[in-house]
């Protein structure tokens, strides 16, 4: 993948707004986002209510997503462009969501709703509605994904990369500061692991980076060209984001977004934890 091929731009979306095939798909943290106002045509997916089961805290089965995608109007061979607020992280989110489901036609607005509210283009609080499909989602690609005993396995040996606030990491909070901290049972982070928070990947109008910045950010916290690599976060939804820059816009391989995150591995028994700005040791 390349930034051509991941990402389009606000023009591109007006282009398309009455493409058949382009889909837009807004997923926001706060999940009334879409209600107050949202691009013309787009649908809504909640990412907590549409993509979670939260009976086994993990992704709803194929056949849920099957069901979810068919009752939007989605189909197989559909252009899906996600954005949502606070620079895309759960659109990222669902970009990742859906690729580890097979679905080939990705993309996200560069800028998200930021920039498109930034240029004062056309918002609605229509509904969309298409006609309903017979989505078949694909076997899981879990090369996209990390596991909990994976991650242990890659101390030391893979770039682990936290793109938490420094205070997440070094054990401070437990959570972003504006929401409860709450989730992981101890602070701090992955020993090894380098810190890059999430948004020092955006513009302040919400558009990614240049390649060479994005190279230039990610290089000084260690991250080491030739090794595999996975990102982690608190709930895995900015670890996505992440995942998307180096996969998806700088076209690096073997890249992986461990979404069980700190919630996970900070209520995990006896794993290795680190406190403190440094990254620490295997």
């Amino acid at each position: 993948m390349s930034r051509e091929s991941a990402l389009v731009t606000a023009d591109w979306v007006e282009e398309h707004l009455n493409d058949p095939k382009v889909v837009l798909v807004e997923v926001d943290e706060d999940a009334e986002a879409y209600d107050k106002g949202h691009i013309p045509g787009a649908v809504k997916l909640d990412w907590k209510k549409d993509l979670q089961d939260g009976v086994r805290h993990d992704f709803v089965t194929k056949e849920k997503l099957e069901e979810l995608l068919s009752a939007k109007g989605i189909a197989n061979d559909d252009t899906l462009v996600f954005y949502g607020g606070n620079n895309n992280w759960f659109a990222a989110y669902a970009y990742w969501y859906l690729k580890y489901y097979g679905h080939e036609n990705l993309r996200l607005l560069d800028g998200g709703r930021k920039k498109w509210e930034l240029d004062s283009r056309e918002l609605t609080t229509d509904v969309a509605e298409r006609p309903a499909t017979t989505y078949t989602a694909k076997e899981a690609d879990t090369s996209i994904r990390a596991y909990r005993d994976e991650v242990i396995e890659a101390i030391g040996t893979k770039n682990l990369i936290d793109v938490r606030s420094p205070d997440e990491f070094a054990g401070r909070l437990l959570a972003p500061a504006h929401l409860p901290q709450e989730a992981a049972q101890i602070g701090g982070h992955i020993p090894t692991a380098g810190n890059v928070p999430w948004s020092k990947a955006a513009n302040d109008d919400g558009t990614f980076r240049s390649d060479e910045e994005l190279k230039a950010l990610y290089a000084d916290a260690g991250l080491e060209d030739g090794k595999d690599t996975i990102a982690y976060c608190r709930i895995g939804e900015r670890s996505s984001h992440t995942w998307f820059v180096l996969k998806e816009i700088l076209g690096l391989e073997n890249v992986k977004n461990y979404d069980g995150s700190w919630s996970e591995y900070g209520s995990l028994r006896g794993v290795p934890v680190a406190l403190g700005d440094e990254p620490g040791v295997a």
